[in-house]
């Protein structure tokens, strides 16, 4: 079964999250149901990391296996043409080999959390920021947050429901920056646990604001007490903005039947009429 790689781009606010659940709209059920329109096949794709409700995506990675062989342009403008409803985009698609998975085959993914630091309210950008009213100071929350780097037990900044095997990560970057009335928090690591991020943003929040130190920010990390968590930020700040990946192979286009990939052609066209 041929094997594409797509990246997704969404908005994760009307969204029960990445994954199916019984009480709303996943973003995963709505690109699984886009793709099974267009290629009439039930399917189920797997991402790099699974968003919680609220969270946003400018480059999550999934993965699926179709029972034709389409064009990969085709696989991205088809599935687009179902996707026009909600906030939801496949940027691209390419046919790969069937080793490459977009969890496991995963080295690095990078989140950047998004303050809006001054006084008056977000209008535009509600449910894209996380706002703070008083004054932040970003130095002081990125000097707490190199206390972080490394090799750690996250307990303190782990979710209660986290159901990884350790709690033990290791972070290879967390920058705090400013720009303008921005604050932005950028993470990297090979992986997260559940909650990791929006914990640590609230702790360096917290810094920031001046009620902690940056002692007590390494303080609550030794602890290794969930207790110890400064509040933690809310979902809708937090963006998935990349996965990194080993060179792997994209197969040649070449082979896909011309014909198949007109036929699907002429149905996307349709439906953009409508």
């Amino acid at each position: 079964m041929p094997r594409y790689k797509m990246v997704v781009e969404y908005d994760g606010t009307p969204f029960t999250g990445w994954q199916h659940q019984k009480n709303g709209l996943s973003v995963q059920q709505a690109v699984e149901d886009a793709i099974a329109r267009f290629a009439g096949e039930q399917v189920r794709i797997h991402c790099a990391g699974r968003t919680d409700s609220g969270v946003h995506a400018t480059h999550q990675v999934v993965h699926v296996d179709l029972e034709k062989a389409w064009r990969a342009d085709t696989v991205r403008d088809a599935t687009n043409a179902y996707l026009k409803a909600v906030p939801v985009a496949i940027l691209s698609a390419e046919m790969v080999a069937g080793g490459f998975n977009a969890r496991l085959s995963a080295i690095k993914r990078h989140y950047v959390y998004r303050i809006l630091n001054r006084r008056a309210p977000p209008a535009i950008e509600r449910s894209r920021v996380w706002h703070r009213a008083w004054p932040l100071d970003s130095a002081i929350m990125h000097e707490a947050a190199q206390t972080l780097l490394g090799q750690h037990d996250f307990t303190t900044f782990r979710a209660s429901e986290c159901q990884a095997n350790s709690p033990i990560r290791t972070l290879d970057r967390l920058e705090v920056e400013r720009d303008g009335d921005e604050i932005r928090v950028h993470a990297s690591a090979r992986s997260f646990l559940h909650h990791q991020v929006r914990s640590i943003v609230g702790t360096l929040e917290r810094a920031g604001a001046g009620r902690w130190s940056v002692a007590d920010v390494r303080a609550a990390l030794d602890a290794r007490d969930r207790k110890r968590c400064g509040p933690m930020a809310p979902s809708t700040g937090l963006y998935l903005t990349g996965v990194d990946y080993r060179p792997y192979p994209i197969l040649d286009q070449n082979v896909v039947d011309s014909g198949v990939d007109q036929q699907v052609e002429h149905e996307t066209e349709a439906h953009d009429r409508e």
